[in-house]
């Protein structure tokens, strides 16, 4: 997850003081001086970190938190307060235009992953808004830009408007508008060229397609890795541009974070996207109040639900439950839980969403890599069919021959057939306890 080392740092500090009765000004000093270590550590802008504290401060020793009945646990309600209104406090929505199409002009420096998010916000706009988008290739610079475009294109089966690499940028965008509006398309995403470094020509060739294409929206693509260099960019861009938001990359890599902590309090431009993998589904709405829970370790139930409610088949999900309360579900079961799991993305990125999932006993710091659900798949095709509906028939010349089917050893397969089989017995006792042999206790998944 993205912020894990600040997430911990916070998550310890706060500890401290969240069961306390009674809340001293010294005790909002001490912690005030460790998060102010923590944020700087994470690369958060200098000056947002001052005002961060002077708030925080402020607020944790006010009436509101020393009155109350439980201070420790006001003292963390105004952190999480703050943090999310330093990330732009409500969700941002994307613009739509009055009279279609909508444009974005999607800007940016060199290596930040800006043709590849042009093509899954197309993607996203698609699946979840269900609009025409219509992609277009500007960047006439950089060798392969036109053809990277094309090849999203393709792969999301998804319109590119190209003009080559010999007309002009300001050319190439007022074609491709008069060809949406022509082709009925809501959206026009434009991928204009970038550069190594900001420079005059850059800037100039887009103040000219932003004049020609008017947009609606002007994004700027930021590597979430680069730290406070990603924060000058946006600064940058934003003078010269006038931004309406920006869309983080890569903040699902071993980054500390700060960057997106600092954006909108330099810029005043929020955060309106995240990208958070290669995949081309793997950008998501920036939902400030939900990045504060899941630093502060509150988990983000919401974003579980939704993707959830996107990927899982709810008839599926009821055929499952019956199983389990008639203690049929086999192992084919099993692989279309896991099939449907893998579509809600990353379990490390899952787990993260669960509230104290990182206090859980056995969850802190797991490493779940999609190769190891690849094994258990391979052990389980491994099986025939009456191996999967009846695995206590498996003997040990049977989980010989399933070893070496899949390419895994026996104590592996060993290890499969016991998991399951605890499976099937939590399953099992959840199942008794809502058939009322424990009252009053119900499971929302039962």
């Amino acid at each position: 997850m993205a912020f894990e080392g600040l997430a911990d740092r916070l998550q310890g500090t706060l500890q401290k003081i969240r069961g306390k009765g009674k809340v001293s000004e010294s005790d909002v000093k001490e912690m005030m001086r460790e998060v102010r270590l923590a944020l700087l550590e994470a690369d958060v802008n200098f000056k947002v970190v001052k005002d961060f504290v002077k708030r925080v401060s402020e607020r944790a020793v006010g009436q509101e938190v020393m009155k109350s009945l439980t201070p420790g646990q006001q003292v963390i309600k105004v952190v999480q307060e703050e943090l999310t209104a330093l990330m732009g406090g409500e969700q941002s929505k994307i613009a739509v235009a009055k009279r279609p199409p909508t444009v974005i002009m999607m800007v940016g420096l060199q290596g930040a992953g800006k043709t590849t998010t042009t093509g899954k916000l197309a993607n996203l706009l698609r699946k979840k808004h269900n609009r025409k988008p219509l992609l277009v290739a500007a960047d006439i610079y950089r060798p392969a830009a036109i053809d990277q475009l094309q090849t999203l294109g393709k792969q999301l089966n998804m319109p590119v408007f190209s003009l080559g690499d010999k007309i002009s940028p300001v050319e190439i965008a007022k074609q491709a508008i008069e060809k949406a509006k022509e082709e009925h398309h809501d959206y026009v995403l434009i991928d204009t060229a970038g550069r190594l470094h900001i420079d005059e020509e850059l800037m100039d060739e887009l103040k000219q397609v932003k004049e020609v294409a008017q947009p609606d929206e002007i994004f700027l693509v930021v590597d979430a890795m680069t730290g406070q260099d990603a924060v000058n960019v946006a600064q940058s861009f934003n003078d010269l541009l006038g931004l309406t938001g920006v869309v983080l990359t890569k903040l699902d890599g071993d980054t500390r974070g700060g960057a997106a902590l600092s954006v909108k309090a330099v810029t005043n431009t929020p955060i309106k996207f995240v990208g958070l993998g290669e995949k081309l589904d793997a950008i998501e709405a920036f939902h400030p109040e939900r990045m504060a829970s899941r630093i502060l370790g509150m988990g983000d139930v919401l974003s579980l639900i939704e993707k959830a409610q996107a990927s899982v088949d709810e008839d599926k999900a009821k055929e499952l439950e019956k199983k389990f309360k008639s203690m049929s579900f086999t192992f084919d079961d099993f692989l279309e839980q896991l099939a449907q799991v893998r579509k809600m993305g990353p379990l490390d990125e899952i787990l993260g969403m669960l509230p104290g999932a990182n206090k859980m006993k056995g969850l802190k710091n797991v490493q779940v890599d999609d190769k190891q659900i690849g094994h258990v798949e391979a052990i389980i095709r491994s099986m025939t069919k009456a191996e999967r509906e009846q695995p206590e028939i498996i003997n040990s010349s049977r989980k010989k021959r399933i070893a070496k089917g899949s390419g895994r050893t026996v104590q592996e397969v060993n290890r499969l057939l016991k998991q399951f089989e605890d499976m099937k017995k939590m399953m099992k006792q959840m199942t008794n306890m809502t058939k009322g042999k424990k009252k009053g206790l119900k499971f929302p998944f039962m």
